[in-house]
């Protein structure tokens, strides 16, 4: 493997000259980038912790991080580390690393390295300070700011004298860096230590560096904003986006199974022979985490036995009915008083016996949510449908504003929030329309616009993006007063409380480039995938992907003869990878896009040596799947089947707590 690490150790004489005028030294390092992984720290550390005791130096300590220029994860990771007596801080990294530590905390910042071999770029480094990679660092002389890259001139002996106001007279936008690298000498008392070096030349021909900074210049304006991480993907929303919603034709029979939502299977109330209306109950709540399921049609029970499950595979007991085509309503199925007349109790009891739970995938029971035990700010609902293709969400957005308000009021009475949020991605600007005259009426809710950003559908990352606020590790949005809630499910809502239908069909888009007749459709529960696809026109490929959900964290499925369930977004058909999967080559790229600011490379590489304990002290249980990790890895390491391998080595551990 070609050995990209981008900076090398100064020689001896070099670190005895940096060591000279400095004591009281903690050493950070950096355990490189874009190199053959292993869990082995890296050398450099130690040899210049031996160095400096053998100049008589104090060494305070020391901290060896991967990936040093993420200042995301690293500030959490020092927060702590620097002990109290420490004077200096001693960086061995490329001087991206450097510049990220001296810009974090106070103490002088020196680097016991030189940048070089700065051909490529690495996605860590899209942070406000970068390198230049001229192999002859200056960061020692200026306080740790780089006058080759933050100065228009890349001027070494101090400014220019054409700074107006603090600013650049070639960037007025741009603060002289001169002036910064001043105050924070002046600071460090490090002023005559400066003027002491005398004038500094530079060699241009050590390094090409333009491709670099062309690259920092494209990309750095994106890096953080909304929330940290995500990616970009190719949206492909056009096949379906302007198609309205089509009632799908109704069922021959359909397949209900018992467990569509997070929790314990329902138990069958229903048996062979039973004739069942619309909306009737077929299996009933267990434990606390569940939900009931309702017959989406009128007709005979024909069985209930194991099926297969898309998600969970075959095994799955459920309940089969044959259509009688009538579609008698159960006589449970009636209008509730008006929302205002409800109290927030009545609320929640309709919502737990109408079966419903989230309907943006996860299918955890909505009415848990809506008994958080503690005081909720805000109720938010995601209409950001942040996965690529999907537009179920967008065109119930469009055609039933009114009933999502609605819902969203429901649940704000119910949890006695004070404010209501819709956020939509600003690549829905019809939806966005519709739905700020929906809430126009009610001047606690508003809609929030947001930059599309993957995985900006996540309830962690909505919540930051809307409300500014973490939720930490092991915690709820509850425990920030949020409640989150799909834009389909607030409408089920409304249809529980205003009609008390419960839930028994949903929108689901058809899609991708080998699906003949894309569409959007409701879709009674229980019906078959096979007949969504025979209704579109069918497969017009060999070579294809068929997933229940979108391309990033839908789930593939080999047979389509499944059953749409409650939690069942969209069917895609898309171009099957046969990329084969190579050795990590440590390039950072899944720490960078992670939204939970996680390491997923680590979580690879601990799965493979069976180490559970350091897989729950990285926080594996934090993972939602989202993908970004999967879908940016240089090397095509399939690591969310790979993080799912590592929660199973988990859990036992967390059983024992």
């Amino acid at each position: 493997m070609v050995y990209y690490t981008k900076y090398e150790l100064k020689n001896e004489e070099e670190l005895r000259s940096v060591l000279q005028g400095i004591d009281n030294i903690f050493i950070v390092s950096c355990n490189k980038c874009f190199k053959e992984y292993s869990t082995v720290s890296e050398p450099e550390a130690d040899a210049v912790a031996a160095l400096a005791a053998a100049a008589g130096k104090t060494v305070t300590g020391s901290a060896k991080l991967d990936f040093l220029c993420n200042r995301v994860q690293t500030e959490r990771k020092l927060a702590s580390c620097i002990p109290t007596g420490t004077e200096n801080v001693l960086v061995i990294s490329c001087g991206i690393g450097v510049q990220t530590i001296a810009d974090m905390q106070a103490l002088p910042t020196f680097t016991a390295t030189n940048s070089l071999n700065y051909i490529g770029h690495h996605g860590m480094a899209l942070t406000k300070k970068t390198c230049g990679a001229c192999a002859q660092c200056y960061l020692n002389l200026t306080g740790g700011i780089c006058p080759i890259v933050d100065c228009s001139k890349s001027l070494l002996n101090g400014p220019c004298g054409g700074a107006k106001s603090g600013k650049c007279e070639v960037d007025p936008n741009k603060d002289c860096v001169w002036g910064k690298i001043y105050a924070r000498l002046k600071k460090q008392g490090r002023m005559e230590e400066y003027l002491a070096q005398g004038v500094q030349t530079r060699d241009y021909g050590a390094v090409n560096v333009e491709q670099v900074k062309a690259y920092v210049a494209e990309n750095r304006a994106k890096r953080y904003e909304g929330f940290y991480g995500g990616v970009h993907p190719a949206e492909h929303k056009d096949y379906t986006e302007a198609l309205p919603l089509q009632a799908f034709p109704e069922p021959d029979t359909v397949i209900l199974p018992l467990a569509m939502h997070i929790g314990a299977p329902a138990n069958p109330v229903v048996k062979a022979g039973d004739c069942v209306k619309v909306g009737q109950i077929i299996g009933e709540q267990v434990g606390f985490v569940g939900a009931p399921v309702h017959s989406s049609v009128s007709g005979t029970v024909v069985e209930v036995a194991p099926h297969t499950h898309p998600n969970r595979g075959p095994g799955v007991l459920s309940v089969v009915i044959r259509s009688d085509g009538r579609n008698t309503l159960d006589e449970s199925v009636k209008p509730n008083k008006p929302l205002e007349e409800l109290t927030p109790d009545e609320i929640i009891d309709i919502v737990k016996q109408k079966g419903i739970v989230g309907m943006g995938g996860a299918t955890f029971p909505t009415y848990v949510k809506l008994k958080p035990g503690k005081p909720i700010d805000a109720v938010l609902i995601n209409g950001s449908e942040c996965e690529p293709y999907l537009t179920a969400d967008h065109r119930m957005m469009l055609e039933y504003a009114d009933e999502i308000v609605y819902g969203l009021r429901a649940m704000m009475k119910a949890v006695s929030a004070p404010e209501g949020v819709i956020l939509i991605e600003d690549n829905k600007p019809d939806a966005i329309a519709v739905m700020e005259k929906a809430v126009e009426p009610y001047s606690n809710i508003r809609v929030c616009a947001a930059k599309t950003q993957y995985p900006e559908g996540a309830e962690k990352m909505l919540i930051k993006k809307v409300m500014g606020r973490q939720v930490p590790s092991g915690k709820l949005p509850a425990d920030v007063g949020c409640v989150v809630s799909n834009a389909s499910t607030a409408k089920a809502i409304s249809d529980a409380i205003q009609k008390g239908m419960p839930l028994i069909e949903r929108a689901v888009t058809v899609t991708g480039e080998y699906i003949r007749k894309p569409g959007n459709y409701m879709v009674k529960l229980g019906t078959s995938v096979q007949s969504l696809i025979d209704y579109c026109g069918g497969i017009t490929g060999e070579d294809v992907t068929l997933k229940m959900g979108g391309p990033m964290m839908g789930a593939p499925i080999s047979d389509a003869n499944v059953p749409i369930l409650k939690g069942s977004n969209g069917v895609i058909a898309i171009a099957a990878d046969h990329t084969a999967p190579q050795e990590c080559i440590k390039c950072g790229r899944c720490v960078d896009v992670c939204p939970m600011e996680l390491e997923p490379l680590n979580f690879a590489k601990y799965t493979d040596l069976g180490d559970a304990q350091t897989l729950l002290k990285l926080n594996i249980m934090d993972c939602f799947s989202c993908k970004c990790c999967e879908y940016v890895c240089s090397s095509k390491i399939p690591l969310v089947a790979k993080i799912a391998a590592g929660k199973g080595l988990v859990a036992p551990l967390l059983k024992k707590k």
